[in-house]
């Protein structure tokens, strides 16, 4: 199949996803068009199933807001034409849902139909597509999809609750690449750079943004470390890391957190964590909860959104409700205190991960592709 994939190129889970997806799609032989602004972060371009085509927005003076959509249904139709692209994957309803249907348009002007499948994320949804400004395109674009797909059932819901759909969706779990993101007991793992070999080292990756609830993660912590010594490391950047730094200075624990940043060594910080914090507000999945099991790191999360269909409480990790700080650090230090129960999590939670191995995903897409092909044949 030749498979035009258009996401955001950034670290975020949705990116993340897309590209892995398209990664091993082109593994299986499959031609795959990545059209986006710019080179998404993981993809490696030495398959030569693999092609990445840059939309270009040209800057007029007349336009405030530069139109990316129309540049992205223009490149979009060009590349269908030049390449004999059957099928389009878009990642998010707006705004690449809402472009790929306007290329599906000027395509069928030229006797060209092709189908759209559209996968939703979670932002589009919970927090964009609501607004009022562009609650009717979500709606819209989804609506006008051929294939729709969510990556928890969860998301699922809450689209049907958040907007008039008419469509049916498909729920396709997130995916990890297991034996990728597996430890290699071989090799070794560096982690007296991080702590000392009496701390337990405390894990948390996002895109620090509000509803993650970073100041949660902060707290959670400072409780930990006063029953256990333990390092925390905060691996991402955004508007909440500025507040985390200050609330770190307030409790006296700057010393024992440590800010990376935006880093593309996630498997190697991982290698070094006995545990993993995700206090979110809402997750439409949870993905860093899933590669921190894939390392076999348990889980202290909240139970909101599609964390409980990720992180199953009492065996990889343990869920809270959203703001119970202190019932959080109580399960963490609950699975901390004994290492023989935090041995036999850090298994489980490998365990738990491998339902979502991409072996057991990839298949549901293909035949998803194969079954909107046939309905346009």
């Amino acid at each position: 199949m030749k498979i035009a994939i258009v996401c955001y190129p950034t670290f975020g889970g949705s990116g993340v996803v897309a590209t892995e997806l398209g990664l091993e799609l082109a593994r299986r032989g499959h031609e795959i068009h990545f059209i986006t602004y710019s080179q998404p972060v993981r993809l490696a371009l030495l398959n030569p199933n693999i092609h990445y085509h840059e939309v270009h927005v040209p800057e007029y003076p007349l336009f405030h807001y530069q139109p990316y959509e129309l540049a992205l249904s223009s490149k979009l139709v060009d590349m269908v034409k030049l390449h004999k692209i059957e099928l389009l994957h878009v990642h998010y309803a707006i705004p690449h849902a809402y472009a790929g249907y306007m290329a599906k348009k000027m395509l069928e002007d030229e006797g060209i139909r092709i189908p759209m499948v559209t996968t939703l994320h979670g932002t589009d949804i919970t927090l964009v597509g609501n607004h009022p400004f562009y609650k009717p395109a979500v709606c819209f674009s989804i609506n006008k999809s051929d294939v729709v797909t969510s990556v928890s059932e969860s998301l699922r819901d809450e689209t049907y609750r958040l907007f008039d759909i008419k469509k049916e969706i498909v729920v396709i779990p997130n995916f990890i690449e297991i034996d990728k993101n597996r430890i290699d007991e071989n090799s070794p793992c560096h982690r007296s750079l991080m702590a000392t070999k009496e701390e337990k080292i405390i894990t948390h990756i996002s895109n620090f943004r509000k509803v993650k609830r970073i100041p949660d993660v902060v707290k959670i912590f400072n409780e930990i470390q006063k029953e256990i010594p333990s390092k925390l490391m905060m691996v991402g950047d955004g508007p909440e890391k500025e507040v985390a730094e200050k609330l770190c200075e307030d409790l006296g624990i700057t010393d024992k957190v440590i800010f990376f940043g935006n880093s593309s060594e996630i498997d190697k910080i991982l290698c070094y964590s006995d545990l993993f914090l995700l206090p979110s507000e809402t997750e439409s999945f949870g993905l860093a909860a899933l590669e921190a099991m894939a390392c076999g790191v348990p889980i202290i999360s909240s139970n909101s959104g599609g964390l409980p269909e990720v992180n199953k409480d009492g065996y990889s990790g343990y869920l809270s409700d959203v703001g119970n700080v202190q019932e959080m650090a109580a399960n963490a230090i609950k699975i901390l205190s004994d290492d023989e129960k935090l041995l036999t999590f850090k298994k489980n939670a490998l365990e738990a991960s491998k339902e979502f191995d991409i072996m057991n995903i990839l298949p549901l897409y293909e035949n998803l592709y194969r079954k909107a092909l046939e309905d346009f044949a």
